[in-house]
């Protein structure tokens, strides 16, 4: 007969990682990252908070009580971006600015880049260098109107994320 641990170890090690990784993950995005396995996350993520090892709050688990209510919107939003392929995606980290998550799909490396509202100038300075390789570059903005002032190469596509998480996607013509 199999023990607690040997049946939830795996899952449990791998939101607890998740958690502590992107610091806060909302409900709905948790349960999207593990397809199939609903229930089996509601039950971990339940147990988890009982034990203390992580805190939740307005439908978001957080790594630590200090980010209760501090969820970083960009992080939010990429990690919209992050579910929106999780049927594909083989490994995924936090990734370093301007990225705000790096995943591994289909064999490519894509990296979902925060362009903030105001913040296009930077994005295109930081990104203006040239690289060997370039990932595969998803550039998530706050508005579409956005896109025209970024020129960076090897950008696959841009997106926004609406409120309820819903991801659209934008190409230059």
């Amino acid at each position: 007969m199999k023990t607690r641990e040997q049946i939830y170890g795996q899952e449990a090690a791998s939101i607890l990682r998740d958690i502590s990784m992107y610091g806060v993950l909302l409900e709905e995005q948790l349960l999207r990252l593990y397809p199939g396995k609903r229930a089996k996350v509601r039950n971990l993520l339940s147990y988890l908070t009982k034990q203390g090892r992580i805190w939740s709050a307005d439908g978001a688990y957080c790594a630590s009580p200090e980010l209760v209510g501090h969820e970083d919107r960009g992080m939010i939003a990429a990690l919209w971006v992050l579910v929106d392929f999780i049927d594909r995606v083989e490994y995924h980290i936090v990734g370093e600015y301007p990225a705000k998550v790096v995943f591994f799909a289909d064999g490519e490396l894509y990296e979902v880049i925060y362009a903030a509202c105001g913040k296009e100038a930077l994005v295109n300075y930081i990104l203006s260098v040239p690289a060997k390789e370039f990932p595969q570059y998803i550039v998530l903005v706050d508005k579409q109107e956005q896109i025209t002032e970024l020129d960076i190469p090897g950008v696959s596509g841009f997106c926004t994320v609406a409120p309820n998480g819903e991801v659209s996607y934008y190409q230059k013509e």
